[in-house]
């Protein structure tokens, strides 16, 4: 029998890869998103396909949400957070609302979940995070974005602790820079930039990220642990890649 997941921000990017491959995989999932139409995924695995809309910046809304999960399935085996935005600005040209934005959506979005999650999540459950590389190294003009990944690394640890006893696992997967509509407003001369800097020199694929948070759900003794899935970003000291002649 198939696992039940819960995917935030499973309408699109990695999240929806993240959908796809746990389809892929014969299991059912939730979509939570502001928007979802069931009817952008093949017909052979609609039926296994539940959207619940939600705004995860909203408490009620996501009580709301996890009362629909528990009254369609009771019980939830993977809980994937994805659901973020993206408010760029350096320190001097970063409003208010940009930034509290981002934190109520990204790290404040985050906790709310898990906490509503929390009683549907039974032993061999888990929960797996999605950071960035902006959350455990800085970048220039991401403040808000860095700052609520940095902070969900930490939400992470904090949740393998309290929850490791009642068996439940909670894990951080880090992608580098990925090829999805979050990305795509950027520059020519800024994705160039950011592209050197990637010792394997090219971004990811949504799908990359997804095959690695399906192998991290799957990890029964991993918990608390943090799965970077960058072409060797953390590794490279921020060094431009030498390009070969």
């Amino acid at each position: 029998m198939g696992r039940t997941w819960v995917v935030t921000g499973g309408s699109r990017g990695i999240g929806r890869a993240v959908v796809d491959r746990a389809l892929a995989e014969g299991d059912t999932v939730h979509v939570l998103a502001r928007s979802v139409e069931r009817d952008t995924w093949p017909v052979a695995v609609r039926d296994r396909v539940h959207p619940v809309p939600a705004d995860i910046a909203d408490t009620a809304s996501v009580q709301r949400a996890m009362a629909l999960v528990e009254q369609s399935s009771g019980s939830v085996d993977v809980l994937v957070q994805s659901a973020g935005v993206h408010r760029g600005g350096r320190l001097d040209r970063l409003g208010d609302d940009a930034w509290e934005e981002v934190l109520a959506t990204n790290l404040g979005g985050a906790f709310r979940v898990a906490r509503a999650a929390r009683p549907l999540l039974t032993e061999g459950s888990c929960v797996v995070n999605i950071g960035a590389v902006v959350g455990l190294r800085g970048y220039p003009g991401d403040a808000a974005y860095g700052s609520a990944k940095a902070g969900l690394a930490g939400l992470t640890a904090t949740l393998a602790m309290e929850l490791a006893a009642d068996g439940v696992r909670v894990n951080l997967v880090v992608p580098g820079f990925v090829d999805t509509t979050m990305t795509a407003g950027l520059s020519g001369a800024s994705r160039s930039a950011v592209v050197d800097g990637i010792p394997m020199g090219r971004p990811g694929r949504p799908e990359e990220i997804a095959d690695v948070v399906w192998a991290v759900a799957g990890a029964t003794y991993m918990t608390g642990s943090t799965v970077a899935v960058d072409g060797g970003l953390l590794a490279s000291f921020g060094a431009p890649r030498r390009r070969r002649s």
